[in-house]
């Protein structure tokens, strides 16, 4: 499966990879590189995957006020979302899918390239900058409309996040995880305070009081301690 994030207005594309599954994660690593390279952009066309969109009714119109992550991601970056609903809307982008599947399949086997990892880099350093040089266009206004990001970590927002009560161990259930809490200068203890657990897509996770991060965690719920000190 491959994953592209493009721009409507010039054709060229920002993001371009290969992933074993699309869904939630896979979104979340093509507006991280836009936003890492470009900024952060006015609005989001998509299809109406349900790792975008809740649709109480199959074929039926989605539902904005029921967020997916994606769509919470979107609303904290201040990204409008747009559903597709037809084939025709998403006209380009499925020029450019048969475009990839005509000439990045035979440019790959000509390679000799077999192995995702190898393929994303291929992708990456020669296959992405060629495909923009020949096929993207000016768009009809040349202001740049990418604005930079100077919020928060964008990878803190960038991922799935849940709402859980620390118990009173002052530990917070997470699939089927007790992640504790350690101690800090700011209170004695988060009993039955409301927090916010953030899995990232490399699996490891996080707990947020508000703004403010409490503990790091591995994808197993060990706490992972970062230090600030350099080494001697």
């Amino acid at each position: 499966m491959i994953i592209v994030t493009m721009d409507d207005a010039s054709n060229k594309h920002y993001s371009m990879f290969f992933v074993e599954e699309e869904g939630t994660q896979s979104s979340f690593q093509g507006v991280k590189d836009v936003i890492k390279n470009h900024g952060v952009f006015a609005s989001l066309y998509t299809d109406r995957g349900s790792h975008y969109w809740h649709t109480p009714e199959a074929g039926g119109k989605v539902d904005k006020g029921n967020l997916t992550q994606f769509g919470r991601a979107m609303r904290q970056l201040g990204i409008e979302m747009i559903p597709a609903y037809s084939p025709e809307a998403r006209g380009r982008s499925e020029r450019a899918f048969r475009t990839h599947q005509e000439r990045l399949v035979k440019e790959l086997a000509v390679a000799g390239i077999t192995d995702m990892k190898k393929a994303n880099a291929y992708i990456r350093n020669i296959y992405l900058p060629a495909f923009n040089d020949e096929f993207s266009v000016p768009p009809e206004e040349a202001a740049n409309m990418f604005v930079p990001w100077a919020g928060t970590a964008v990878e803190d927002i960038l991922c799935e996040h849940y709402e859980r009560t620390v118990g009173n161990d002052n530990c917070v259930r997470f699939d089927g995880m007790a992640l504790q809490i350690p101690q800090d200068h700011y209170r004695y203890h988060y009993v039955r305070v409301n927090v916010r657990v953030h899995r990232y897509p490399n699996g490891n996770l996080a707990i947020f009081h508000g703004h403010r991060k409490l503990a790091t965690y591995n994808s197993q719920g060990k706490e992972v301690v970062i230090s600030d000190k350099k080494a001697a």
